[in-house]
């Protein structure tokens, strides 16, 4: 039966539009974790194309020229040398591309769950189910964040060219999404997609599988309810044990 007109504009927003709330809240948690661990993820990314960049110059010598050795020298060296802000250089093209991903492959599986494959009559979502849905998000999740995804890395590799002495490609996000646009096309965009979403129906599998059993698991056995409250809980809790992808 549906909600006449002038009542549902008193609902609360996240009832009017649960499938839009749901892609917030995913993308709000999302941007949250990244920026907790940017700093993890650039240390990384610093030492990775320290080490490439090094080996390309000395050889077998760079290891003893090498500026940073380890994450926690590494991680003090961009502090000390470029300032504590550049922890999260290059955050932005990274935020993006989660709130895509999150939004997208947790709106995609519960409209899999909720309209595509459906219940069963004691209000339980089969194992098998969540994990074909699983899989299924996770594929549609980082197809449509591949040009995010794409500009990531290859916003990352220009500290690679500044390491090397190279001239930089690009001037931001903005412009590198315009600069691939423009020599490769729409196409361009999603160079890379078959392996992005190979690995990403494969983390999916498990991760909205571990969401979907914790939330039933929460519905009956807590006095929490099947809500955008219950659903941002599942979500805190699955990744709690794991970083954000």
């Amino acid at each position: 039966m549906s909600v006449p007109e002038d009542d549902q504009r008193l609902l609360p927003l996240a009832q009017r539009w649960p499938r839009a709330s749901k892609f917030l809240l995913s993308g709000c948690a999302a941007t949250v974790a990244e920026l907790a661990t940017f700093p993890l993820d650039l240390t990384k990314t610093r030492l990775q194309m320290q080490g490439e960049a090094a080996l390309a110059r000395l050889g077998d010598s760079a290891r003893e020229s090498a500026p940073y050795r380890g994450m926690v020298r590494t991680a003090l060296g961009i502090i000390q040398e470029e300032g504590f802000l550049k922890l999260w250089q290059g955050v932005t093209p990274a935020i993006y591309r989660h709130v895509v991903y999150s939004g997208g492959r947790m709106v995609t599986y519960e409209h899999l769950r909720e309209v595509v494959f459906g219940k069963s009559e004691d209000k339980h979502y089969p194992l098998w189910k969540s994990v074909i849905g699983g899989m299924m998000a996770g594929v549609i999740g980082q197809f449509l964040a591949n040009p995010t995804d794409l500009v990531k890395v290859q916003m990352q590799m220009e500290g690679k060219r500044k390491l090397e002495g190279k001239p930089l490609r690009f001037r931001g996000v903005h412009h590198a999404f315009a600069k691939i646009l423009a020599e490769g096309g729409i196409r361009g965009l999603w160079a890379g997609w078959v392996p992005n979403i190979q690995r990403a129906a494969l983390v999916n599998m498990g991760d909205l599988t571990t969401y979907d059993t914790v939330k039933h698991y929460l519905v009956l056995n807590t006095p929490l309810e099947d809500n955008i409250m219950t659903h941002g809980l599942s979500s805190d809790l699955v990744g709690s044990h794991k970083a954000t992808q």
